[in-house]
């Protein structure tokens, strides 16, 4: 295929969801089915286009890989820059290496997979569920369903967008997108409401609420963010990605900011991560993301949203590779956050009772461990753990829903409204009832866990390991000892919060009638989740390491070399300056890492099997790890109170500064006494120029004319229109002059005087 063909191709990759929001939302809004028939062909186009150009990408070798890392480029002029720049344009551009190769394969995939399983959760239509003829999903709450598909494209096109972007300016055009896409599905349920949370079995927040939440704390990382990519601008003289990381340009920004400078900048791009991937401080909103549609939490957790931040970090990756070499303060600083947001969501997990939540705070740990890997330098197992962590958290999420969407068919049939369908204390004994949403589910579990040697998130947590252990071993790093003993304890945890949930749901005997009778879900939700399994399991096989159990030979380590091909030549280049320490180079084996991986996913696997699958949970039964944990569970299960304390210390504070100091204060104290002292002055000046305008001009006018008027009426009386008068007047006026010319021309007048 033809260079051009492939360059109009990526463009279209993203433009096809984009466009098919405009269709819906300008044609097609009135019409269910036209607007889903519209989002499948407009994702599956992105789909087949992201798969050829992908594959074409990665079937040209290593070898043109590591000289040409950007395979498919192309760039248009965007905005001029005006005379300071000599008429310079700012260019974007799409391009396709290696890392957005991968991406393009898994958020095309995993997107299609969820735009297919939307329509069997929303039950669109007659007969799109199983049983025919039986109640269908409540829509009352779903004014406008075409709006879901509509902004759903929009968050596919966004994601897809930004992963083809080759610059940093482009990339956060779909950054904000998703960004607004996440507000708008977040609070898709707008007008649902909740009673006191204090009358609920678990607390929830209104799903409008969520979204102000997501969008408000994302929006504070951006900021912080976007003023990073303002100072990286100032400093390379470039957002390009393959323009600014260059040996020159970074020797001639050291000379410029210094390594400080750099780690300045990289933290704060960072920051933006921070946000966008639900780390610690501002991981709250994740949570509370759940009130959107399941398949929006899918598409958020998996293959759009908080991926976006880790794929963030692997594109700068360069930039924070150095920043790591000079400025040692920024490793430990993403690599304590990743490290600490893994362990304390997972511990959070570990209390939850909401079937989306205990995955909520999985995707939290999660992207912790990609954190933490990014903070060690560890690029390759950062990038495999970001794609294989999408798939089966999809899957997982998917199959969430389609249990949801079970215990709500179940709830219709036993009329029971009074259990919610997302508690799992109100499942149990659904392995019988939804067989196919069983197993899935099992698979995605086990891939969550780590089960050894089968499931993708196995290899890719290893990678993790491998990584963290070796710069211990070998460089005697504290840092990483540190953040592989605490990875290794959040994989434990994640392990038997996984055991926990599937047993709590799947085994056992149902124990509310809601459980009772659930059904399995439609095909158009099934079959994604058979097809997600199948990439939950075999996707992590391209990433076994060439070394694996010592052999030499064996296997080839696919995912590491071409990820590693990204940045190859330029880490080599840096590392012979001294800017970058080893980077991409194949670690030795070593047992270590290993036995950890077996030992914490098979110890929390057994763990949750010993306290709830051995002996399932019974009807009205408490839970064992209330009994076991005491007054710390129900601080695990508050979430470590960070919402209440957050609530405290900036909610509250903030409320009462808008409510006594903004607006009492501030609103009506200084600016409206402002306005009132402008306006009374304003209306004295007002009165005097009216008093003025009446006594000077209007009365002196009227003075004036009454005087001209008085004279005129006087004088009236002379014209009384008789000739005689006028004649006699005339002899008196002629004889008076008369006489007295007389008298002066004889001189007796002047004698007088």
């Amino acid at each position: 295929m033809n260079e051009q063909t492939l360059q109009l191709m990526t463009w279209l990759i993203p433009g096809m969801p984009l466009l098919a929001f405009f269709v819906i939302a300008l044609v097609a809004h009135r019409n269910r089915t036209l607007s889903w028939v519209i989002a499948w062909i407009a994702i599956m186009s992105s789909l087949v286009m992201s798969w050829t150009v992908a594959i074409n990408v990665l079937s040209r070798g290593l070898h043109a890989l590591e000289e040409h890392p950007v395979e498919i480029s192309s760039m248009i002029d965007w905005i001029p820059l005006g005379d300071f720049f000599q008429g310079q344009w700012l260019r974007i551009g799409v391009g396709v290496d290696p890392l957005s190769a991968i991406m393009l394969l898994m958020v095309s995939t995993a997107t299609t997979m969820i735009f297919i399983y939307s329509v069997g959760y929303h039950n669109w239509g007659h007969g799109l569920g199983k049983h025919k003829g039986e109640p269908q999903h409540d829509m009352t709450e779903e004014p406008l369903l075409a709006r879901f598909f509509g902004y759903m494209c929009l968050f596919a096109g966004s994601m897809l967008l930004l992963v083809v972007a080759d610059n940093l300016l482009l990339l956060f055009v779909g950054w904000e997108l998703m960004g607004f896409c996440s507000y708008s599905l977040i609070g898709f349920w707008y007008a649902r409401q909740y009673p006191d949370p204090a009358d609920m079995p678990i607390p929830r927040i209104p799903p409008r609420n969520a979204a102000v939440k997501a969008f408000m704390t994302t929006r504070i990382a951006d900021v912080v963010m976007l003023l990073g990519i303002v100072f990286m601008w100032t400093t390379f003289g470039t957002l390009n990605f393959s323009e600014a990381f260059t040996v020159e340009q970074f020797e001639h920004v050291i000379e410029l900011v210094g390594f400080t400078g750099l780690g300045i900048m990289t933290l704060m791009l960072f920051t933006g991560t921070v946000g966008k991937s639900a780390q610690w401080p501002l991981h709250v909103w994740l949570p509370d993301a759940m009130e959107g549609p399941t398949p929006v939490s899918a598409i958020i957790h998996a293959a759009a949203m908080v991926s976006a931040g880790i794929f963030m970090l692997l594109r700068i990756f360069p930039l924070i590779a150095v920043s790591l070499e000079g400025a040692p303060w920024v490793g430990l600083v993403i690599a304590a956050i990743g490290a600490f947001t893994a362990i304390m969501a997972s511990t959070i997990a570990v209390a939850q009772y909401d079937v989306k939540a205990v995955l909520a705070y999985s995707t939290i740990s999660q992207l912790g461990f990609m954190v933490a890997a990014i903070g060690l330098g560890a690029y390759v197992a950062a990038a495999f753990h970001l794609i294989t962590h999408a798939f089966f958290k999809a899957l997982l999420f998917l199959a969430s829903g389609s249990v949801i969407h079970g215990m709500e068919h179940g709830a219709i049939h036993a009329h029971d409204h009074h259990h919610d369908p997302q508690d799992m204390r109100n499942m149990g004994g659904l392995r019988k009832k939804m067989p196919i949403t069983f197993w899935t589910f099992l698979i995605g579990g086990l891939a969550l866990s780590g089960f050894p040697f089968i499931t993708a998130g196995f290899w890719s947590k290893d990678e993790i390991f491998a990584d963290a252990w070796y710069q211990w071993s070998h460089d005697e790093k504290m840092l990483a000892l540190i953040v592989f003993i605490t990875l290794a304890a959040a994989a434990f945890l994640t392990a038997f919060y996984t055991m926990r949930q599937i047993s709590l749901t799947f085994l056992g005997k149902p124990r509310t009638a809601l459980a009772e009778d659930a059904s399995e879900s439609s095909r158009f939700m099934t079959i994604p989740l058979m097809i997600l399994a199948v990439f939950a399991v075999a996707v992590g096989w391209v990433g076994i390491p060439d070394n694996f159990l010592g052999t030499d030979g064996i296997f080839t380590n696919f995912f590491h070399h071409y990820i590693g091909a990204q940045y190859y030549h330029l880490m080599e280049e840096l590392h012979g300056l001294h800017l970058v320490g080893h980077a991409f180079e194949t670690l030795p084996f070593s047992w270590v890492p290993l036995i950890a991986s077996l030992a914490v996913a098979l110890g929390g696997l057994a763990l949750g099997w010993g306290i709830y699958a051995r002996r399932p949970l019974k009807s009205g039964e408490a839970d064992p790890m209330v009994r076991t944990l005491g007054p710390v569970f129900g601080f695990l299960n508050n979430k470590w109170g960070w919402d209440g304390l957050y609530d405290k210390l900036f909610i509250r504070p903030t409320v009462w500064f808008s409510e006594n100091v903004a607006y009492q204060f501030i609103d009506k104290g200084i600016i409206d006494g402002m306005l009132h002292f402008v306006a009374r002055t304003t209306y004295a000046l007002a009165a005097y120029f009216k008093r003025f305008e009446e006594v000077v001009i209007s009365n002196g006018v009227d003075w004036i004319k009454d005087r001209f008027l008085s004279g005129a009426r006087e004088f009236r009386y002379l014209q009384t229109g008789k000739v005689q008068e006028y004649a006699l007047i005339s002899v008196f006026i002629a004889t008076a002059l008369a006489i007295v010319m007389l008298l002066i021309n004889s001189g007796w007048l002047a004698n007088i005087f």
